[in-house]
């Protein structure tokens, strides 16, 4: 029976990179190189740099004018002005010209006045008035930089002034990446089932970048012991660090351990941390060699934890912080005292509070990643926090980006992506930023004071209005108002050619069925049309089968996992499905009243108002937009 890699136990992620890093301490050795000045930017030095010349060489002027010899003007003044002779009193200097004796002041050429005698001057030039001494900026011999200082752009300028060409600074670390496994594929390999294409080692080589280093991504390496253990063993004689990429985990194909075990010593495998665990830190022949899971966040999450530290030493630099702001979380979050957690959120500003909405928590939501704004970390101490509690997170936005989100919680449509897309562009410096939970999920989150607006689609069965009822339910009347959004139209999302010939909500207890969630406008919707047909949700096959987006249905009706689900014709024709009309249904923003006179709000209502949003509604087909833009004070 093939041999699996049993966690017999975890160290808590901050230990773990403590107890690597003193122990690379031990026997890391710091290389050094000389390079160009002009090619030294974001370098660190080695050691102190002195100048080598003065700057200014010489004495300088300081203004375009003439140098005198300032004893001769002292008895200049208005009631007495003193006529100069060129040559004899005075030369004419333009800035940056040398000033030699017995000149020793410069007079701005503002200040003179052209004679036929002469130029004339009213006041007198004081010793060294307008003169830049030889070396006022730097002295020759004077320290420059400091050891272990980060090259900036303008240190460059200095060295150079101050005839430094040449420097010594830290080498990069080389670092080279295998992603490993059978069923890895290149992007431009076509792939087939079972097929994974390999993006990870991309996202390393471009982080080892950021991070001072640099990367040599290889072709991935299959599953095979012996193959994997020679790459190692061969990059390790060629590499200042070695990161391998999957492999990490308990599966009887994982043999990175058990490799590193062989050529080296494995001081770490498995961290108290979640996503990415299956972390493995080694040390062969001197050289960190890391292991990372093949997950896109657990790999992120483990690379920026063990990795980026491990380069700040070898480089001598100092490791990027990013900020941290107290946040409240928008929806429970339940952990593990097991684990440090890393949850994904997007995060905006509504009132005096910062507000964080968590996103997919799955290891392998690599599109979490991409929209994540920040990550709100659960200590392993705790088990969780409650909705509305006051939580840590790392920005990985500038705090001022995010003051000037608008933060949308509610249901989901592909038009939410469309005006992100348009706000930055034509309001600069204002986003958008959406969590879909449904629209009684948003109109929840708008009574806790969490968002902004909330997008909303639900049917009052008793009148067949819109979105006002329950509004005015929820708050009463005269602190809300209802943004007109877009009318867009309901239906079945089916396969291709309809192949079980399904025509309506009849059919559905045939089939299997993808559902949206609890709260969801379509599921209301869903709702009020089986309870008009008299049918029984649990005749659905897949009616406890939640998604959280019209797209997560078409998905999942496109890849076979389903054969039908409630959605809208945009995401049937982004997935090419077919589409049985159910029926139109209005689309709004729910938004207090407080928050119309922000700028972002405005600018917001000013995009559902544009020709350019309305051209690509026309484009993803199934949308009315008369009315978009519209105010109604409820």
């Amino acid at each position: 029976m093939a041999k699996r890699n049993l966690y017999l136990q975890t160290r808590p992620v901050d230990e773990a990179a403590a107890l690597y890093l003193e122990a690379l301490q031990k026997i890391a050795r710091v290389q050094y190189e000389t390079i160009p000045v002009s090619k030294a930017l974001n370098r660190v030095t080695r050691s102190a740099v002195y100048a080598k010349y003065c700057s200014p060489l010489f004495n300088a002027s300081a203004m375009d004018g003439i140098a005198v010899i300032a004893e001769r003007t002292k008895n200049a003044s208005e009631a007495e002005p003193a006529i100069l002779k060129e040559t004899e009193d005075y030369q004419i200097v333009d800035t940056g010209d040398p000033i030699h004796p017995p000149y020793d002041a410069v007079i701005m050429a503002e200040d003179l006045v052209e004679t036929d005698e002469g130029v004339k001057i009213i006041a007198s030039a004081s010793p060294w008035q307008h003169v830049r001494p030889i070396g006022e900026d730097i002295v020759a011999g004077e320290m420059i930089l400091p050891s272990c200082h980060k090259i900036r752009p303008i240190d460059v300028g200095v060295l150079l002034s101050a005839g430094i060409t040449e420097i010594e600074v830290v080498k990069k670390p080389e670092v080279a990446i295998f992603p490993t496994g059978t069923e890895i594929i290149e992007p431009e390999d076509d792939p087939e089932d079972g097929s994974i294409i390999e993006s990870n080692s991309r996202m390393f080589e471009n982080m080892v970048i950021e991070a001072g280093g640099n990367a040599h991504r290889f072709p991935p390496v299959i599953d095979d012991y012996q193959m994997i253990r020679d790459r190692i063993a061969k990059a390790v004689a060629e590499y200042d660090m070695v990161i391998v990429n999957a492999g990490s985990s308990a599966g009887t194909e994982d043999y990175t351990v058990h490799v590193l075990r062989e050529l080296g010593e494995v001081l770490v495998h498995g961290v108290a941390i979640k996503p990415g665990k299956p972390v493995i830190l080694a040390i062969v022949k001197g050289k960190p060699v890391i292991g990372l899971p093949g997950y896109p966040v657990s790999a992120y999450i483990g690379f920026e934890n063990f990795v980026e530290p491990v380069l700040a030493m070898m480089g001598q630099t100092v490791q990027k912080r990013r900020e941290t702001v107290t946040a409240y979380i928008s929806k429970r979050l339940v952990s593990s005292l097991k684990h440090k957690e890393y949850v994904r959120v997007k995060v905006g500003k509504v009132g005096d509070k910062i507000v964080a909405a968590p996103l997919a928590r799955g290891a392998g939501a690599a599109m979490s990643l991409v929209r994540a704004d920040g990550f709100c970390v659960i200590e392993q101490s705790s088990e969780g926090v409650e909705a509305g509690e006051p939580v840590r997170v790392e920005l990985y936005r500038e705090k001022e980006e995010v003051e000037n989100t608008v933060v949308i919680i509610g249901s989901h449509d592909l038009i939410l992506d469309v005006i992100a897309d348009q706000m930055p562009g034509l309001h600069k410096g204002m986003f958008v930023s959406s969590t879909h939970v449904g629209s009684m999920g948003g109109l929840m989150a708008l009574k806790r004071k969490e968002a902004h607006l909330a997008p909303i689609h639900l049917l009052d069965e008793a009148t067949g209005e819109y979105n006002i009822s329950y509004i005015k339910k929820l708050f009463g009347e005269g602190s809300m108002a209802l943004i007109k959004g877009v009318g867009r139209t309901q239906g079945i999302l089916v396969k291709k050619g309809n192949p079980l010939g399904i025509k309506g909500i009849e059919d559905l207890p045939d089939c299997r069925y993808v559902n949206r969630q609890r709260g969801a406008g379509t599921r209301v919707l869903f709702d009020y049309k089986l309870k008009q047909l008299g049918i029984e949700p649990a005749r659905i096959n897949g009616y406890d089968r939640e998604a959280a987006t019209h797209m997560a249905v078409a998905a999942a009706v496109g890849s076979d996992g389903a054969d039908a689900g409630m959605g809208i014709l945009s995401a049937a024709k982004a997935m090419d499905l077919d589409f049985i009309p159910i029926g139109p249904e209005e689309y709004d923003f729910a938004v207090p009243q407080e928050y119309l006179d922000l700028p972002h709000i405005q600018a917001f209502i000013e995009i559902l108002k544009s020709e350019d949003f309305h051209s690509h509604l026309d484009e993803l087909g199934g949308y009315s937009y008369e009315k978009a833009g519209q105010i109604l004070y409820l």
